[in-house]
């Protein structure tokens, strides 16, 4: 009689099924066996409960069918965006995905690299704030497969997604000042931050090419969330009362900017316009619907999903970079009116 007290083996399996312990392996590992023999083990395996031990099996194949996501904060619904399109490329090629939030915290993302040679993932997609000397150290000597979202310095080897939120910046403030605005406040985001460094340049090339002054008393730093966003709104409109516009470096501000308009008794659009970064789900539902630059998260989420699983296949390419385009989503907080 066979024993499982304490979890069935490929041994139990054998003498149940009535096979070779190297049949049973076999089977298991997905290696050509007679289909009597296939059907035999898999039935013994499941009358007996028999789970395969992943951790083993990986340890021997140095892979673990595991991807992981880092990401600042995974709250964030630019990142639910990216992982909505991520995870179901990885699955259909036979991945699970393991998310992991960084807080943004520089040390935790190069531990996260260094920590690739521990083969607990077989590949990271990675989205960092703020990009260092040690995080490209750090990816350079990855003993695994890395792709980063967002901007790095040209020349870096390393598989790159990335958006062009300074042309971003510039369609909304081309819209704005098409719709007759001329004092456009910007709130922004760290300027220490890939994006709050792009989209502050961004801000002044823009106002340059517009003809407009460039005016320090229009600009305030705040932190990408709605609380940090509406407090820095509150000091912008504290110091400049009579801007009629406010373009932020992203829609949690923007959204933010929309809270503290609301609470002040200024109309939006009327009194001041708003546009947002991101075109999250909440900007359609905002009330007004938030007028924003779509940055393509879906669509970056997608491409980095796909370059990783191309690197997986084929390790000695060379580095792609992939772009995606900005595009304006115009609605109510701009023009008072839903635009298809």
């Amino acid at each position: 009689m066979v024993s499982v007290s304490d979890g069935p083996t490929i041994t139990t399996i054998a003498e149940r099924a009535g096979v070779s312990i190297a049949s049973v392996s076999r089977v298991l590992n997905g290696l050509p066996t007679r289909e009597n023999t296939v059907r035999r083990v898999l039935s013994a395996a499941e009358e007996l409960g028999y789970v395969p031990n992943s951790v083993a099996r990986s340890l021997k194949s140095r892979r673990t069918n595991q991807v992981a996501f880092a990401m600042a904060d995974i709250g964030n619904p630019v990142y639910l965006a990216m992982v909505r399109e991520i995870q179901p490329v990885l699955k259909a090629a036979g991945y699970r995905l393991v998310l992991h939030s960084t807080d943004a915290d520089v040390a935790d993302e190069i531990d996260v690299l260094r920590g690739l040679g521990e083969r607990y993932v077989d590949g990271l997609i990675m989205i960092p704030l703020r990009v260092s000397e040690a995080h490209l150290k750090a990816v350079e000597a990855a003993r695994a497969p890395v792709v980063i979202i967002g901007s790095v310095p040209d020349g870096t080897r390393v598989d790159n997604v990335r958006t062009d939120s300074r042309t971003g910046v510039r369609l909304a403030l081309d819209h704005l000042y098409s719709l007759g605005r001329r004092r456009i406040g910007f709130v922004n985001g760290p300027l220490d931050t890939v994006p709050g460094s792009a989209r502050s340049t961004a801000y002044a090339e823009a106002l340059t090419a517009l003809g407009l002054p460039y005016d320090e008393n229009l600009v305030e730093i705040g932190d990408f969330y709605r609380a940090e966003g509406a407090a820095a709104v509150s000091r912008l409109l504290a110091r400049a009362p009579d801007l009629d516009a406010i373009m932020c470096a992203n829609d949690l501000i923007a959204l933010g900017a929309l809270d503290v308009l609301r609470r002040t008794g200024r109309r939006v659009p009327e009194d001041v316009a708003v546009a947002g970064m991101d075109d999250i789900d909440m900007a359609a539902t905002a009330w007004p619907a938030l007028t924003s630059v779509s940055l393509g998260s879906a669509e970056r989420g997608r491409a980095a999903a796909e370059l990783l699983l191309d690197r997986l296949g084929n390790g000695e390419r060379e580095p792609r970079v992939v772009t995606v385009p900005p595009r304006l989503v115009v609605r109510a907080s701009t023009t008072g009116e839903e635009t298809p």
